[in-house]
């Protein structure tokens, strides 16, 4: 009988909705919290488990005790085999070792794990290169190569992987940036390792690409484009990324590289804002969206930039945004269509279609945008 092996991060990707790039420390989370942060990670990780049982065959689960996976399966219907382990009170990285080092000890088969970058940094201290191992993305940085490219494909992958229907493996990196410096508006990404795991084209996201530095000219000349068609009475809300940051050098407006600002009138009405900021901001009156997406991955909502809701996206309408990418950074994308993982899979599947993306100045191409 296959096995697979459970961990849910239970506090992953709180951090997001309210601006602050992850949930690293207890400092961190009780910020979120206090700003009204909620869980996220163990709905994505019934999605997938959900995808995951749909699959035929005898598939053994082993768990995480309680919110750290043997919820989430019996929330789906599973009768999960559970880690005699105590896991009391708030969860932390150490109860991730732990459990991590107890299903490589019983041999599993594969090792599902729900969070972020630094969910896979505990992860990878633990198995090296003796278990496969699939992220299902649920934290907010996700620069890593590890995992899925939303949680309904990563139970798909993880079923065909156990039951031995034709996917293979492959090598790829753990990332993770430090989010002290990315609060301040540095990003230093880091390679702190290799993970195997199952690979399917179209099932796994990337490595996030940054942009090289001879891109900047690309880049104020796509701003200039952007800045000059604004207008009056309109509300901007600016995603993060080198690419929307010559916007605001152009305005000359303060700016958040890593997070959402918003403008109006060329004037700022506030920087690093959280979903609720936004929405409160925006008001009733006409707005746009203006983003780029990730390199390498081609997520253009639901990576880094969670602010932007699917309730923000909503209120600004589909045909109201704006897409901002160098040919460099298009063609990282090898041709796959950018990706939307708001979180909502309806407004995913609403935002579908062909949009222009804007490429140079008054440069334009179309590109596809699927549901992740």
């Amino acid at each position: 009988m296959k096995t697979l092996g459970l961990i849910v991060n239970p506090i992953a990707g709180m951090g997001g909705r309210v601006g602050l790039k992850g949930t690293d420390g207890n400092k961190t989370l009780e910020r979120a919290l206090s700003l009204g942060a909620r869980p996220e990670s163990p709905g994505r990780a019934e999605e997938a488990i959900r995808t995951f049982l749909e699959f035929p065959g005898d598939l053994r689960i082993i768990a995480a005790p309680g919110e750290m996976g043997e919820t989430v399966v019996r929330a789906c219907g599973g009768d999960p085999e559970v880690l005699a382990m105590d896991v009391t009170g708030r969860t932390t990285s150490s109860h991730t070792a732990d459990a991590t080092s107890r299903m490589t000890d019983l041999g599993i088969d594969l090792l599902m794990f729900a969070g972020g970058d630094g969910t896979a940094r505990d992860i990878l201290r633990q198995v090296q290169d003796r278990v496969v191992c699939l992220g299902i993305p649920t934290g907010v940085k996700m620069h890593s190569a590890v995992f899925a490219v939303n949680p309904s494909r990563g139970g798909e992958l993880a079923a065909q992987y156990v039951s031995g229907a034709g996917s293979g493996t492959r090598v790829a990196e753990v990332m993770d940036i430090d989010e002290e410096a990315l609060r301040d508006g540095h990003v230093a990404a880091r390679l702190f390792g290799y993970m195997t795991i199952p690979f399917r084209r179209g099932h796994v996201q990337g490595l996030k690409a940054g942009s090289p530095e001879d891109e900047r000219y690309v880049q104020q000349a796509i701003a200039a484009g952007i800045v000059e068609a604004m207008e009056d009475g309109v509300t901007y809300v600016v995603g993060p990324g080198t690419t929307t940051a010559e916007v605001m050098r152009l305005l000359e407006l303060e700016h958040s590289l890593v997070g959402v600002d918003l403008v109006r009138n060329r004037r700022s009405l506030g920087t690093d804002l959280a979903e609720v900021e936004l929405l409160d901001l925006m008001g009733a009156g006409p707005s746009c969206i203006i983003v780029t997406p990730v390199g390498g991955q081609g997520y253009l909502f639901g990576r880094g930039n969670q602010p932007i809701s699917h309730r923000v996206i909503r209120r600004v309408g589909k045909d109201r945004i704006i897409i901002a990418a160098t040919p460099n950074k298009l063609g990282s994308f090898r041709g796959d269509p950018l990706r939307v993982d708001s979180g909502d899979g309806d407004t995913d599947r609403w935002l579908a279609g062909y949009y222009k993306v804007l490429s140079g100045f008054r440069d334009e191409s179309v590109y596809r945008v699927v549901a992740a």
